[in-house]
Order: C-alpha cells, then structure tokens, then sequence
C-alpha cells in the first residue's frame, strides 16, 4: 500500500529544488530546497543544525547521486564521522568513493589580529578545489559564526557575508549554512537570513519538562511553502519531520468491512464488522474489557495476515501477552510471526509531538493495517485536553490517510458524563463502542453497546458480555420489569425459562406416546374385529356349503325317485339347470 504522505507531496514548478531525502522536509518544502541556492538553517545548541546539514549531503550523495562538500570550522572530520556513525552515516566510505569531502577549517578567535582588511579569499580557494575534486553539487558550511566570531568590524563582516551567499550562488551549488541563534534574532549578526533564498530555523523547546524539537520554514524565495511549526524527531535512522498540518479529510472512504475478532459484536454492527480504515473509539470505565475488546481486534487481524501495531501506554507487552492468555487469546503467535508489534512506553516518557512523530515513523516502518492506542487518555499527562485532542485529530487524520483502520481506547472517570472523552476526539471517530458496569443486586456486570457507527444500520440493544476462558462473549438480552437483566438475574432467568422449556418438551413428549399406545390399541382392536368377522364368515360359509350339499342330495334323490318311476326323465335331461335354482318349495 502506498503510503498516502508520498501521494500528497506536492509537484512545484518554476523554482528547481534539490530533494533532501530527509523523511517529512521534503514534503513542507514543496520537493526540497533550493537548488544552486543557499539555505540559511539556524537555531539554538542541540537543536540537530549540523545533522540535517549531513544527512543532506549523505541523502544527496547516497540518493540523488549529487556529492558533497562539508566544511566544518567547530568540529574536525574525524569527530563527526564518530559522531555520524553512531545515526548509521558512514562518511569514511562516502569519502573513499569520492561522493563526499570533508575539510575542517581551525578558526581560533584569539589568533585572529585585524590589521587589514579581512576577506574570505582563501576560503573560497579552499571550497572551489574541494567542489571541483569530486564535483561536488551540495556544499555545507557549519557553523558560519565561527568563520566571523573575531571580527567586530560589522560593516567588513556584512560585506563578506554577502560575498559568500553570492559566490555559492555563482558557484551553482546547493548550499546549506548553519547559523546560530542570537538574542531575539534568528542569527547572531542578523543578517545571514536577509541573504540566504530559505531560512528553517530549529528549535529544542521544554515545556513542562518535555523537549520537543520543532522545525519552521521563515522564508522561501519564489515559491509557496507550509509555514507551521513541524515536530521532527532525531534517531538511528536520522531525522524525520511530521507534515501532520498537511494533512486534510481527503482520504478515501472504503466499503470493506472488517471483523472485530467477536462475532456477536460484528452482529451488532450491521453483521460485518467495522469499515476498513476508518475510527473506532472505545471507551468505558476501569476494568470495563477495553484492552480485552482490543486484543480480540488485534488477533483478527494478525488472523487475516495482516499486520497490527499496538501501542500501549500503561502495561508491557509481556504483561499483555499473560493478562490476554487468561482469557483464552493467545498473541504471542503473531508476535514471532511477525504480524503483531507493540511499542509500549508511558505517556510522559515524550511530549506529545514526539509521541506522534513516533506514531508516524513506526508506521511508516512496519505498514501496518490496524493500529490499537491503549489507552489515548494517558496522553493527557503530557499535556493539556486540549493538546492531546490537537495530537489526536493530526493522528486519525494520519492513519485515515493511510487507509489504517484505528481502534483507541479511552478511560472515563466515573465522575464524569459516559457519553463523553478525556480527550474531546468523539466527533473525530466513526464507530464509538461505549463500555459500563451495572450494579444490580449486589453485584456488577459488563455490558456495552454501539453508541455510534457512521455508514451502517447499527444495534440499539444493550448487551451483557462476560470473559471467559474463551474471551469476550456476549450474552443474550433479557428483558425484566426492571429494565434488561444481567449477571444472577439474567442466571434467574434463562434457568426458569430452561425449566419451561424441559416441561414444555416432557409434556410433548407424553402426549406423543399416548398418541403412540391409543394407535397401538386401535390397531389391536381392528385386528381383533377382522380375526372375528373372519371367523364369522367361515362359519357362515360353512353353512352355505352344507345347504347346498343338503339341496343337491335332496336333488339327486328326487332325480333317482323319477328315474326309478320312469318318469320325468326329458325334463330332467333338457332343464337340469333350470332346476337345479328352483327351490325345493317351488318345484313342489
């Protein structure tokens, strides 16, 4: 997935630039500084002016193919190459294949004598061999007050200050000039700033013994630039800067749904779940089942191979891991698979922009497509409700950008309104979960319900959830005079009516056996009548038989009778048929 903060970085044209490669500056610059031009970076001790001056001449060198010349006047080549590589810069190999030079300029302020005029000449001897040895497109001069601290003749110090701006810009090169910061002047001669085409000026500030660096953009000749403050942060990757009031609502709003790892609960949101990319706040009281919640979240996604970034304000990882594992959900697994990382640390540990310049660069490392804040109200023990929301609202927008789906955790005291934040960030999210404990009966029960879900016909009910050995389940909703039951009352009931049920099932049960023995009875009784009728029939058949025998004897004797007397024998011979229906009342 493309990363949202490349897409956004602007294309300007008319004035060339040459890309920093320094992660967040090129972006607030527009594509980096100016090329062929000097740039003025100025800014109090410890503020990291000579680091983005080397990383932008190692980025250019490593990156762009464009080398570099640095030349220092406070520290030799060989302290910061010592001190460049412990951030991952190794100079001595840029200079071995000739893509950076390095000259140390010994300027002692007690050695130097005006007795003349004093002008850089044999500095821009020095620069121009070491441009053309290796061709060198990027220069950097730290500091410039050095090269000027003995001379207190101002109108000869202006004089070569101007000299030298212009004598880089002839030179064609991108040059960057380190600059201290005077008192109430962004320079100690105030001047280098009038002459530079782009002033950034860094600042270390500690606000209730928080340090937060900053980095502003003063000025940008011909062309437009951002002109807020910026975060940015210095680590072993170097310095990276958070564009965070670049961001806008321009993201895309997808159609996926995704699933909160609890079935029941993915019912509960138009049965599929939440949308991909969008915000899920969840907030409840202590002890509610909000990391609970949030672990089920995590191990579906790892579930659905995708990667999950937790950051955890208040417990370790391991401890997670253990508390997790008691209730049935095992993310270990997806630790060492690799799908699941966390970034565990107190709020105070950082101010709030260091946090979110954090925020910004683990994402950016890991890619991760659901990132889980537990819990965001900690934030408010680095800062004002106010700041953390500022925080915050850069952050969703970040993560919206992204197409990272975001679920943050929220505390409420129970002081306070349930339907409400620490951190004033309801309106920002999409999908709010909200999270209470019941006190009915002498004992306390979890129960949540879907406050808000932006794009779905979500559920209204209130439910019941209980954790288990099998994680959160939710229960079934039971209705009494007293509103929904929950815990031993909800026991009471779903026992009664299993009861009910047994009976109900017992009863049906009886009757269908009786309806089985009354068949059976029948059944008897039929076979009782038809053995009956049959033994009545055989016996009137029996009697049938016994008549006709008797009628047909009495026949034949009648017969042998007329033969004896001779008589009557035609009529026997043509008619025997005939007679043999008569009866023997009619043939009499």
């Amino acid at each position: 997935m493309a990363l949202a903060t490349e897409l956004q970085t602007p294309v300007m044209r008319g004035l060339a630039k040459a890309p920093t490669g320094i992660q967040g500056l090129d972006e607030i610059t527009g594509g980096g500084l100016p090329r062929g031009r000097p740039t003025l970076v100025c800014g109090s001790a410890g503020c990291g002016k000579t680091l983005l001056a080397m990383e932008f001449l190692v980025r250019g060198a490593t990156e762009f193919d464009e080398p570099g010349v640095f030349m220092c006047f406070e520290e030799t080549t060989q302290e910061l190459t010592q001190n460049l590589r412990s951030l991952g810069f190794d100079l001595d190999e840029l200079v071995e294949q000739k893509k950076l030079a390095m000259d140390f300029v010994r300027v002692e302020r007690n050695e130097i004598e005006e007795t003349g005029e004093y002008d850089l000449e044999g500095l821009f001897v020095r620069l121009n061999y070491a441009i053309d040895a290796i061709g060198a497109k990027r220069v950097v001069l730290d500091t410039v007050e050095a090269l000027f601290g003995g001379l207190s003749n101002v109108a000869v110090l202006r004089g070569e200050l101007r000299r030298l701006f212009r004598w880089l810009k002839d030179k064609g090169v991108t040059a960057v000039i380190t600059g201290e910061r005077g008192d109430g002047t962004l320079t100690r001669h105030g001047l280098e700033e009038y002459v530079s085409d782009c002033v950034i000026l860094l600042d270390h500030r500690v606000t209730d013994q928080m340090s937060t660096r900053r980095l502003r953009i003063i000025k940008y000749r011909g062309t437009t630039h951002e002109t807020n403050e910026y975060p940015f942060l210095i680590d072993e990757d170097g310095i990276s800067v958070l564009p965070v009031t670049s961001l806008g609502l321009l993201h895309k709003a997808s159609t996926e749904r995704i699933s909160s790892g609890i079935p029941r609960l993915d019912a509960m949101l138009g049965g599929e779940g939440f949308y991909r990319g969008s915000t899920v706040l969840m907030s409840g009281t202590a002890g509610s089942g909000k990391s609970s919640i949030a672990a089920h979240f995590a191990a579906a996604a790892c579930k659905r191979e995708e990667r999950c970034l937790y950051f955890a304000f208040e417990e370790s990882p391991g401890q997670i891991l253990r508390n997790m594992r008691s209730i049935g959900i095992d993310l270990e697994p997806w630790v060492e698979k690799g799908l699941l990382h966390f970034h565990a640390s107190r709020a105070a540990i950082h101010g709030l922009e260091m946090h979110l310049s954090t925020i910004h660069k683990l994402v950016r490392e890991f890619r991760p497509r659901v990132v889980i804040m537990d819990p965001v109200g900690s934030l408010t023990a680095v800062g004002t409700r106010q700041d953390a929301s500022v925080m915050l609202t850069r952050l969703i927008d970040f993560l919206k950008m992204q197409g990272i789906t975001a679920l943050l955790t929220s505390l409420t005291s129970g002081e306070e309104a349930l339907e409400q934040t620490d951190v004033n960030v309801s309106t920002l999210i999409d999908t709010w979960l909200l999270l209470r404990d019941l006190e009915l009966d002498g004992e306390r029960n979890r129960v949540m319900y879907v406050l808000k879900s932006r794009g779905m016909a979500h559920s209204n009910q209130l439910r019941e959830f209980l954790l288990t050995d099998q994680g959160v389940e939710l229960q079934n909703v039971y209705l009494g005079a007293e509103g929904v039951l929950t815990g031993s009352a909800r026991q009471t009931r779903e026992a009664i009516e299993k009861a009910d049920s047994l009976l109900r099932h017992q009863e049906i049960e009886a009757k269908q056996r009786e309806r089985v023995l009354k068949r059976e009875a029948l059944a008897a009784r039929i076979t009782a009548l038809q053995k009956e009728f049959e033994a009545e029939e055989e016996v009137a058949k029996r009697d049938i038989e016994q008549e006709n025998s008797r009628e047909e004897t009495h026949r034949q004797d009648r017969d042998r009778m007329g033969i004896s007397r001779q008589g009557d024998k035609v009529l026997k011979d043509a008619e025997p048929a005939a007679r043999s229906h008569e009866t023997p009342r009619s043939r009499k």
